[in-house]
């Protein structure tokens, strides 16, 4: 366990916290929450193809649900031909159903480590993890456009975090069936699943947000608008199905 947190703190944790105190201190007007945007911003591009093929396959696997939903009916009761049928429409459809869950993985622990480093930049044990080319900024004025103390909660950036969490959700889910057509108890399930995590997600947003930095509601609000960009350009004005 020692090695994966030391390999952890080496791989990831250390270079995205010495390319937040570099950007703090060549930026120009060592805004600091400018510099947490512009890190977020670098790491969401290097994530970019990553996310680009997790959000393919999810639009891949949305437009295949009424054929999936024929295959349940046609195939009631027996589990054994039911999974073979939808094997055999991942092949013809080219969808690798582990792909979206394969590349969000790999994403995961880069954007835990982010995380971690906007929400501990204020301690100063943190300045041991600076490389020896890395001057040491000594104290870190967490001042963004010079009025909001990125040290401190907001309960302004939570909100405005939960709104956006609610926008790039909605984007995602698809729009309920218009056709008044008869459903299965699966297909029920799926739909209120899928509104309630429609709420769950904002608020659940707000609770962490309300009592952690701002810092690290910066993060959030500037990764969700990226990921609110990549997701229009994937599905397209929006609509998770066309």
């Amino acid at each position: 366990m020692n090695l994966i947190i030391h390999l952890y703190n080496i791989l990831l944790y250390q270079p995205l916290f010495n390319g937040l105190v570099l950007l703090h201190l060549y930026l120009p007007g060592h805004d600091f929450g400018v510099s947490i945007i512009v890190l977020t911003l670098a790491v969401r591009v290097v994530l970019y193809p990553l996310m680009h093929s997790s959000l393919k396959s999810q639009k891949a696997m949305s437009l295949i649900q009424p054929k999936l939903q024929e295959i349940q009916k046609k195939h009631k009761g027996d589990l054994a031909k039911q999974s073979q049928a939808i094997m055999e429409l991942y092949r013809k459809e080219k969808i690798n159903p582990a792909s979206g869950i394969l590349s969000l993985l790999i994403q995961l622990p880069l954007l835990i480590a982010l995380y971690q480093v906007f929400w501990k930049f204020s301690s100063p044990d943190q300045m041991v993890y600076l490389y020896s080319f890395v001057p040491n900024p000594g104290r870190i004025e967490p001042m963004f456009l010079n009025f909001l103390n990125l040290a401190e909660p907001s309960a302004f950036l939570a909100i405005l975090a939960g709104i956006f969490q609610f926008l790039q959700t909605k984007m995602i889910t698809p729009s309920p069936d218009k056709k008044g057509g008869s459903r299965d108890n699966m297909s029920q399930f799926a739909q209120v699943f899928q509104k309630q995590m429609l709420y769950f997600f904002p608020i659940f947003t707000i609770l962490i947000l309300w009592r952690l930095p701002s810092a690290v509601g910066i993060f959030w609000i500037t990764t969700t608008l990226f990921s609110i960009g990549q997701q229009y350009i994937v599905y397209g004005k929006g609509k998770s199905n066309p």
